[in-house]
């Protein structure tokens, strides 16, 4: 598998998971989308200097190609899901203790 096929599967993991197993709905929050928005920057600004430095390098076949801040554009969908998942994750075992 491909680094963009991994970050694709991520995110419809993520989506899917919010939708129908936890439940928590977190993409329709605007509490979401603003967090999100203040992650975004940092994730950014973090992958820039990996990847810019050459700490962290993607062979080029296994990525698209496009690149955002000199990281590869799976690195923000792959950071999406995690983001995500984790929201979730914590909203929804907030609810069961």
């Amino acid at each position: 598998m491909t680094y963009t096929q991994i970050a694709l599967l991520a995110v419809a993991l993520a989506v899917i998971s919010d939708g129908f197993l936890t439940r928590s709905r977190m993409l329709l929050r605007k509490s979401f989308w603003t967090a999100y928005a203040i992650i975004l920057p940092f994730q950014l600004l973090t992958n820039w200097w990996l990847t810019s430095r050459n700490i962290v390098m993607y062979s080029p076949s296994a990525i698209a190609g496009w690149r955002i801040a000199s990281a590869p554009i799976e690195d923000l969908a792959f950071g999406f899901a995690l983001v995500l998942g984790i929201l979730q994750l914590w909203s929804y075992w907030g609810r069961k203790i």
